[in-house]
């Protein structure tokens, strides 16, 4: 399989790999995404590329700027390390499994690649708890949103939305809101629109935030809300699939967020439990009536329990060890600036 997704990569669909100004000798590591990269793929699956680029010298010492590289027709996208290095602080699920991939998942390596691979534990801390579990806690809105839109009301549907935002924003509330006073709350009250009985409504409190990491929270926000909005207009057939979908990235995050908190581990392949999540993915916990079953809310009630406990006693420090890290960031960067003489 690996050898004819490398023959893919030599397309024409894919020169962009090799063309584009921030991609091509700056690419620290590609690798698979999605499905593949968990080994929950089906037959159509697509194929999805990550990565991470090095930011170039204009960017370390001028006014160039660059985040990420994304190509919409081939799913790939290419963050720039200092992007990267940001999203791993968090814990960001989508960020910490590029570095738990499958030795021959990664498609293109280089040393210094290798030595953020090979550094990954320096991002381990117990942010993981409240990042993958905020992220697992929207899988499991999404759900019951979706299987309850035509049974709740619009109030309740409402507090789904409200549960998904605050665990989407408890990293940034637990990194910016401690002191002074300073606070960002939501919360429920009647609504003044005509089409909502009731709505959310923010309270905001803040002083000198970092404006990135108000950006990314507030569009983190925006998009859960459109997300929500968009489960009222579907396919039932293509419904199922997604909900399937869905049920199982709820259980693969657990998963992923268990083996950080109680071993100190990014996997990314789910070897072990891959016929569980392939089964969930086909649909073997969804009843009749697109509900689903006791059992898999009894399964994921007992992964919740283990990870608050995993998240009292495990032996990740609160924070990541910020002086490591630093020497790690200039190491790489510095090769960068010696590469211009």
């Amino acid at each position: 399989m690996i050898e004819a997704i490398k023959a893919r990569l030599r397309e024409p669909a894919y020169d962009f790999l090799r063309t584009d100004a921030h991609l091509g000798r700056n690419i620290l590591f590609l690798t698979l995404g999605g499905s593949l990269a968990y080994g929950t793929h089906v037959e159509d699956s697509d194929l999805d590329l990550r990565g991470c680029v090095r930011n170039t010298r204009e960017e370390l010492l001028g006014l160039a700027s660059f985040e990420q590289f994304l190509d919409r027709e081939t799913d790939t996208v290419l963050y720039s390390f200092r992007k990267l290095v940001g999203l791993l602080l968090d814990c960001n699920p989508g960020a910490i499994e590029l570095l738990g991939c499958r030795p021959e998942h990664y498609l293109v390596r280089t040393p210094a690649g290798d030595r953020l691979l090979a550094n990954g534990s320096l991002f381990l801390s117990k942010r993981a708890a409240a990042s993958f579990g905020g992220y697992a806690g929207q899988q499991l809105r999404r759900l019951e949103n979706a299987l309850a839109r035509d049974r709740y009301q619009q109030a309740e549907r409402e507090r789904h939305i409200l549960d998904t935002c605050v665990s989407a924003m408890r990293s940034f509330s637990e990194q910016h809101c401690r002191e002074n006073g300073e606070h960002f709350r939501l919360s429920i009250g009647p609504s003044q629109r005509d089409e909502l009985e009731s709505e959310i409504f923010a309270d905001v409190c803040l002083r000198h935030i970092p404006l990135r990491d108000y950006q990314e929270t507030w569009s983190r926000l925006q998009k859960i809300v459109k997300s929500y909005e968009q489960l009222g207009k579907r396919n039932r057939k293509k419904d199922d699939r997604h909900l399937n979908k869905h049920a199982m990235h709820l259980i693969r995050l657990y998963l992923m967020c268990l083996d950080i908190l109680e071993r100190q581990e990014i996997v990314t392949y789910r070897e072990e439990e891959q016929a569980l999540l392939l089964s969930i993915r086909q649909g073997a916990y969804q009843q009749p009536d697109g509900g689903f079953r006791p059992e898999f809310y009894e399964m994921v009630d007992a992964y919740d329990r283990r990870l608050a406990y995993a998240r009292e006693h495990t032996a990740l420090p609160e924070r990541p060890d910020m002086k490591e890290i630093e020497q790690l960031v200039m190491s790489i960067n510095e090769e960068v600036l010696w590469d211009a003489y």
